[in-house]
């Protein structure tokens, strides 16, 4: 049961860090959402998921820890976003621009972002979300992946119908609404 709220919290996490990340850089994409309604970026979920189940933790030092996490998060970001492109037609992410990327989907400077951001979940993080997750209710939890489901429902109608990351606002899923009714 807990592994459902690591998720929901390192998901969290990562979309007020592409929040962050896209008003320092001043993105086009800073309204972007991964869902139409939760605040939730699931390639952060996935990605420390993975590294919790490789045993990141039980890791001896901060060096494996990090290439754990390099690697493992690169391989899920990797996979999620050819999940994207071929289920959707949509990129929400394009490396492209940067050095050392592999078809747009992973590049080297923000694989080793991946490696820091795991060493700090890890050690700094993880202990305290284990804490909460603990004594979090059952029923929360099922209650928490039916709204995940619902909203991702909705979030792959918007992107099936108008193959564009932009479009994840409720005021288009309305439209959409209206135009099917």
């Amino acid at each position: 049961m807990e592994f459902i709220w690591y998720w929901f919290a390192y998901s969290f996490l990562g979309y007020c860090l592409e929040k962050l990340f896209a008003a320092a850089t001043r993105s086009k994409h800073r309204l972007r959402r991964c869902f139409v309604f939760l605040p939730l970026c699931p390639v952060y979920g996935f990605a420390m998921l993975a590294i919790l189940l490789l045993g990141a933790e039980d890791l001896p030092g901060a060096w494996e820890q990090l290439l754990l996490g390099t690697l493992a998060s690169t391989s899920v970001e990797y996979a999620v976003h050819w999940a994207y492109e071929k289920l959707f037609a949509v990129r929400f992410w394009d490396y492209s621009a940067t050095k050392c990327d592999v078809n747009g989907r992973i590049c080297l400077p923000f694989s080793l972002c991946w490696g820091v951001l795991t060493l700090l979940a890890v050690r700094y993080v993880q202990p305290v979300l284990e804490n909460y997750a603990a004594r979090l209710p059952a029923g929360a939890a099922a209650l928490a992946m039916f709204l995940v489901a619902l909203d991702g429902i909705l979030t792959a109608r918007v992107l099936l119908v108008t193959r564009d990351i932009d479009a994840l606002t409720p005021r288009t899923l309305i439209r959409l609404r209206r135009r099917t009714a």
